[in-house]
């Protein structure tokens, strides 16, 4: 299993969560081949690759992480970040098989191992898939307001925009139309955090 996550990764933060308003905290085109500003569960799972596109960050084989409750494990956050409000803008292609399972996480809110948020950006919604998670000393916890049916993978490549208000607790992902949100919640646990692929 692959995923070839962020030709561009842009995080812009304000008290405002206003887009226009945000000031841009983060970007990484990963231009320069190093991964020093990330930290991941398993460095050997990620690597920098310049296939036609450009440089991009890839997931390039599955691996198997002790983690401390159920939740996803294959992670790499931005190392020593510490946001509130936030847009999060990804660039994301998935280059595994077309199958129910096709899938991608985007993490934000990340403390530690065991209290994050994360999307879940599956092919086949359910209780489990293509929704906004929780993972708060106990197994992910699904949070979603709204989702879709699935999201649309194929083979090309996407944007997907994640927001957050801290104060409303309001939580929104986009998946390529950035008027309409694919998913919502609203959760006020986690002030702050990192983000990450």
């Amino acid at each position: 299993m692959r995923a070839a996550c962020a030709l561009m990764v842009c995080l812009f933060v304000s008290p405002a969560a206003i887009a226009d308003d945000l000031p841009l905290v983060f970007e990484d085109d990963f231009e320069s081949s190093l991964l020093s500003t990330w930290r991941a569960t398993d460095p050997t799972a990620w690597a920098i690759e310049h296939p036609e596109r450009g440089a991009v960050l890839s997931q390039h084989r599955a691996s198997v992480v002790q983690t401390p409750v159920r939740s996803p494990f294959n992670r790499i956050v931005v190392d020593g970040l510490n946001v509130t409000d936030f847009q999060l803008d990804v660039d994301v292609h998935s280059t595994c098989i077309d199958y129910g399972h096709r899938d991608m996480c985007l993490f934000f809110g990340y403390q530690d191992p065991a209290h994050f948020y994360y999307v879940h950006l599956g092919k086949q919604a359910d209780d489990n898939a293509n929704q906004i998670f929780i993972v708060n000393e106990a197994p992910r916890t699904k949070i979603s307001l709204s989702t879709t049916t699935g999201t649309p993978w194929d083979d090309e490549w996407h944007h997907v925009r994640i927001t957050r208000d801290v104060d409303s607790g309001r939580i929104e992902v986009f998946f390529d139309d950035l008027d309409t949100p694919a998913m919502t919640a609203e959760d006020r646990t986690f002030t702050s955090g990192t983000v990450g692929l």
